[in-house]
């Protein structure tokens, strides 16, 4: 299955992207790697990106203690709902429509993304309730599409600086390294700007 959809292939091929955007998918995996599942239960939070029925579109940011998302299968995720708001945006658009984006970061001297795309279920009945004080709710999450992402522009949150990458008026734009390994260099577009 393609991660990219017309929409997306029109911009890449607007913008030189195509052929670079081919080598960036052929990273995307189904089964969580170790590395994967190590950052994922190493970090406090996430962004949680649904939609409803009629694809109106949501997004969320999730926390707990670092461990509180489990890689429990090659392919599966779990993490607990806590009582909230009461709204439901995320969750019941997941009833209606289990298609979820997860962007998994890490902001500080190391910064990094981790992108899983799938398919998500609810349960409160799940065995994992056992595990995860005040939960009210276990989200399971069948990955898709696991994916590095660029962490180019992640602020170091630490030292309360922004990324080296972002744009600055009359200043060359910093390049990220990735961009110069020999797997990529070749399909990388010149800058528009």
């Amino acid at each position: 299955m393609t991660m990219y959809h017309e929409g997306n292939r029109s911009l890449q091929d607007e913008f030189g992207s195509h052929a670079l955007a081919d080598r960036l998918e052929s990273f995307a995996r189904t089964a969580f790697s170790d590395e994967d599942k190590a950052f994922i239960e190493s970090v406090g939070f996430f962004f949680l990106a649904t939609a409803d029925a009629k694809a109106h579109p949501d997004c969320s940011f999730k926390a707990g203690p670092p461990g509180f998302v489990k890689v429990i299968e090659p392919n599966v995720l779990a993490f607990p709902d806590y009582d909230g708001n009461g709204m439901f945006k995320s969750l019941g658009n997941i009833v209606d429509n289990g298609h979820v984006g997860m962007l998994f970061i890490a902001m500080g001297e190391r910064p990094r993304r981790l992108r899983v795309n799938g398919a998500a279920k609810l349960s409160t009945t799940d065995p994992l309730l056992a595990q995860f004080d005040g939960a009210q709710m276990i989200v399971r999450v069948t990955a898709a599409h696991i994916f590095p992402n660029c962490p180019r522009y992640i602020p170091d949150m630490a030292a309360q600086t922004p990324s080296v990458y972002l744009p600055k008026k009359g200043e060359t734009p910093v390049e990220p390294v990735w961009k110069t390994f020999d797997v990529f260099k070749d399909v990388v577009p010149p800058r528009r700007v």
